[in-house]
């Protein structure tokens, strides 16, 4: 509707109780045909996943598509964002998204990712390009990225506008069995493995890649900004950018002041030695929603780092933990990597 709110009908009439849960659960009415409408208060824009919950049941809506972002396949809808189009679809030149199986010696089992390579991949075949690994969050897999985050879009429209260098992005299932729970190093011991040992040479020996660390980046969201902190700064010589957006490593999700964010022990000289990872690092990006319980501890994380002499890029938008956060966050760092 004008305002940003939403109406839902669903023609149910033996049902005895519809909501909507949109975070916020909103009761249905039924009228006398069986149909079961609601009226929710404005949303705010950008993606937003939603159940149907019928008789305290919740399902994904038939009616609509449904995404893998929450653990299991759930609706969505887009609230339109006004002043924002640079995931939308243009008369540019389009890049292309294909899928690709590979197999893990770390899980031992055939794998999915995703490829994006810019417009022209297919033309020039002498070519070749640096890459970007960009990971999805917890509950979430290699669809996220392409998707809900419109990962091609982004990327087509940026270079359209001669706003990014021409790069290839791998988006690869970050859902590794892991030892332990937590953000530690030795937790991402088996995506830091299944990166740096099946993914990138598989990326490497089957596409035009510039193969070296100064043209490779990693970077995700939330448990994916984690792994790319780990992965990417304990492998400064596979990667030369690190991109870190809204992750709970800082703090803001189930910390206390008994363990609290130190860089120093979770990443031995991040501080002491500042400068060898300056020197290493041609980009580390931070970034997080305004509204995000993750924010004033990711702000403060920083701010240490800087006082420590650490170069961090850091940047943030309007939002919560939510993929407008996210597109805004990847749409930023792609506009600097590779510079």
């Amino acid at each position: 509707m004008p305002d940003n709110s939403v109406v839902f009908r669903v023609n149910a009439p033996n049902a005895r109780k519809i909501q909507i849960d949109l975070g916020k659960k909103y009761d249905m009415v039924k009228d006398e045909s069986g149909v079961w409408t609601v009226r929710t208060e404005p949303i705010e824009p950008g993606f937003h996943y939603y159940f149907l919950v019928i008789d305290d049941v919740p399902v994904a809506d038939p009616a609509s598509q449904s995404f893998f972002g929450t653990g299991k396949m759930t609706s969505g809808i887009d609230i339109p964002e006004k002043g924002i189009d640079f995931y939308d679809i243009k008369d540019v030149p389009h890049g292309s998204m294909s899928s690709r199986i590979y197999f893990s010696k770390v899980t031992n089992s055939w794998r999915r990712l995703y490829v994006y390579t810019p417009p022209g991949y297919d033309k020039d075949i002498n070519k070749k390009y640096p890459v970007v690994y960009l990971q999805h969050g917890g509950g979430e897999d290699e669809t996220g990225w392409v998707n809900q985050g419109k990962t091609n879009l982004i990327l087509d429209n940026l270079f359209a506008e001669g706003k990014a260098e021409p790069m290839i992005v791998v988006i690869a299932n970050g859902n590794v069995r892991a030892t332990m729970a937590g953000y530690t190093s030795e937790a991402m011991d088996s995506f830091k493995k299944e990166m740096t040992q099946n993914i990138v040479p598989f990326i490497d020996e089957n596409y035009r890649t510039i193969p070296d660390r100064s043209n490779r980046a990693l970077c995700g969201l939330s448990m994916g900004g984690g792994q790319s902190f780990y992965a990417g700064l304990e492998n400064l010589d596979v990667f030369s950018a690190v991109g870190i957006f809204s992750s709970g490593l800082f703090g803001g999700i189930h910390t206390s002041s008994a363990n609290a964010f130190d860089a120093e022990k979770e990443m031995p000289g991040l501080l002491s030695k500042s400068n060898e990872f300056n020197k290493k690092l041609d980009l580390f990006y931070i970034s997080c929603g305004d509204q995000d319980m993750r924010i004033d501890h990711t702000k403060k994380a920083v701010a240490t780092m800087r006082e420590k002499g650490l170069r961090v890029e850091f940047n943030s938008f309007p939002g919560d933990h939510e993929w407008q956060v996210w597109r805004k966050s990847f749409h930023d760092f792609a506009s600097r990597v590779f510079k």
